[in-house]
């Protein structure tokens, strides 16, 4: 008797393209894994709406949702719409109250409005922005990850999780989230699995973490 496969969906940070999950490797004979893009927002289009048009990019039912960062708010709202066997919530937050106060001050007097998006073209903004941290000597890295630099997503997209509104958890959401994150810091967290020393681009640099642990927390 052939065994169910089950497919794994992946949805990329903000401003990250679907490389940054090369390394995640779980069992052929149990899993497959489907990497989401971003697409360029209509105008003034809401999260929800937005979220939609990614669901069409789901061919398959009973599937496994996982999100990093932006990418793992943008779960949580698809998951109003469509049932999933599980859902992970990777280096992000459940709710508007697990932001931290820079977001919080960005909300609040608007700022997010002036940052300077266009200049994003510029590497090492963007992985300021994406990462919480410069390039420094990792350029290539960044440039190999961080492609989706359209000014028109930026400023949706950062508006997007700025102004994000939840104000409960998901019953869902398992939140896989590292101690040394300083783009969310732990600090500001509810419940959630902590992964010691993983920072903002954890699931890059401790992918071995998540080819181990994931498929018992799928299957547990």
């Amino acid at each position: 008797m052939n065994q169910e496969i089950i497919h794994v969906y992946l949805l990329p940070g903000m401003a990250a393209n679907p490389s940054i999950f090369d390394n995640i490797a779980l069992p052929k004979e149990q899993f497959e894994l489907h990497k989401l893009h971003w697409i360029i927002p209509l105008d003034n289009e809401t999260l929800e709406a937005y979220a939609l048009r990614i669901i069409k990019d789901i061919k398959h039912e009973n599937i496994v949702l996982l999100g990093v960062s932006f990418g793992g708010v943008l779960v949580q709202e698809m998951i109003k719409h469509i049932k999933v066997r599980k859902l992970f919530v990777v280096s992000s937050v459940k709710t508007k109250n697990e932001m931290p106060r820079r977001f919080k001050v960005l909300r609040a007097t608007k700022a997010y409005k002036i940052l300077p998006t266009q200049l994003l073209g510029n590497i090492d903004l963007l992985a300021k922005f994406a990462f919480g941290e410069t390039v420094t000597k990792r350029v290539e890295l960044y440039k190999k990850y961080l492609s989706v630099n359209d000014k028109k997503y930026l400023d949706w997209a950062i508006e997007q999780m700025v102004c994000w509104d939840q104000e409960e958890p998901v019953p869902e959401a398992i939140h896989i989230h590292g101690d040394a994150d300083l783009v969310f810091p732990h600090h500001y967290l509810g419940d959630c699995i902590t992964i010691k020393g993983g920072t903002h681009i954890m699931i890059i640099n401790k992918y071995k973490w998540f080819n181990e642990n994931l498929p018992k927390l799928i299957l547990g």
